[in-house]
């Protein structure tokens, strides 16, 4: 008996606590970038599943993007494709983008729903090229040769970047109770279909729904400083330095831009946390410590 009423009592100091945190944020949107090893355990993806749908069923909007980075490498492999990358980037020819808009699109976008659904919510999947909400321009991408000692450009084929962001289909998703889960596949004024980094879709979708947070799950703890220990309350002023004098480097460059955009286009926070942790999303959102780097703008009061 003397366990339970404990165990009672801890869950009543969890609610309590998070309390505050659930009143700020009802009616908000929080939009979340899902991959990586978060997406690669059964107990995490069943933990996200549920997180999710507990985030709607207190009156938050979550939206989820989602990659698919390894399961499309996989998929390639067995096809017997070589897949080759630039600058981190894969190059997507035509063979290439028809496995990813198979793997995106249809298998991992399809799970995702799926486990939402076997957890109590409502999901909708979707790609850009559903109501062609995600318009994409080729992407350019050009780096210096040093034979030519001039810039080059390299065509890598169908990979794009976010044109425009239809936030009408969203809004209307929303509005009827359902979690949209995005594949990050956009489409031109062509009709050519174009892989985008998950992140740079989901910090867009963000801005154009006026999001309350954007949270990028990673495979790090968040971002660290020189030393390797976690940097948090970040303002945009605190992470241009950090770009600035080499702090932030490489791979992690991208996913902080992508950050650093959505802030400054109106987002109100930013999130980088470690998709390898329990209910990671629900701990940055619900405690006051957090499980990664927050990033604000500079006239945000958020702690």
């Amino acid at each position: 008996m003397t366990f339970q009423v404990d165990k009672a009592a801890d869950i009543a100091r969890v609610l309590t606590e998070a309390l505050p945190y659930l009143q700020r944020f009802a009616g908000k949107t929080v939009v979340i970038k899902y991959g990586g090893n978060a997406m690669e355990s059964e107990e995490l993806k069943n933990g996200f599943a549920r997180d999710v749908v507990l985030m709607k069923a207190v009156g938050i909007n979550p939206v989820v993007v989602h990659g698919g980075g390894p399961q499309i490498g996989e998929l390639l492999a067995k096809l017997g494709i070589e897949s080759r990358f630039v600058d981190g980037m894969r190059v997507t020819d035509s063979a290439t983008m028809d496995v990813v808009q198979m793997v995106l699109g249809g298998l991992v976008n399809k799970d995702i729903v799926s486990l939402i659904h076997r957890n109590g919510g409502r999901a909708i999947g979707l790609t850009g090229k559903d109501g062609n909400f995600i318009t994409a321009n080729k992407l350019k991408v050009t780096r210096d040769d040093p034979e030519l000692k001039a810039r080059e450009i390299i065509d890598i084929g169908h990979v794009g970047e976010v044109d425009k962001v239809d936030a009408s289909v969203l809004d209307m998703l929303l509005k009827d109770q359902f979690i949209p889960v995005i594949a990050p596949i956009g489409v031109d004024s062509e009709g050519a279909s174009y892989n985008i980094n998950a992140d740079l879709v989901a910090g867009k979708v963000a801005e154009v729904l006026n999001a309350e947070k954007l949270v990028l799950l990673t495979n790090i703890s968040g971002l660290q400083d020189k030393s390797g220990q976690l940097l948090t309350g970040l303002t945009t002023e605190d992470v241009d330095g950090l770009i600035a004098d080499g702090t932030i480097y490489g791979g992690m460059l991208p996913k902080i831009r992508c950050a650093l955009s959505a802030v400054k286009n109106g987002v109100n926070s930013a999130h980088i946390i470690d998709g390898r942790v329990p209910h990671a999303v629900l701990l940055e959102i619900f405690t006051t410590e957090g499980v990664g780097t927050l990033i604000t703008d500079v006239t945000s009061d958020e702690e």
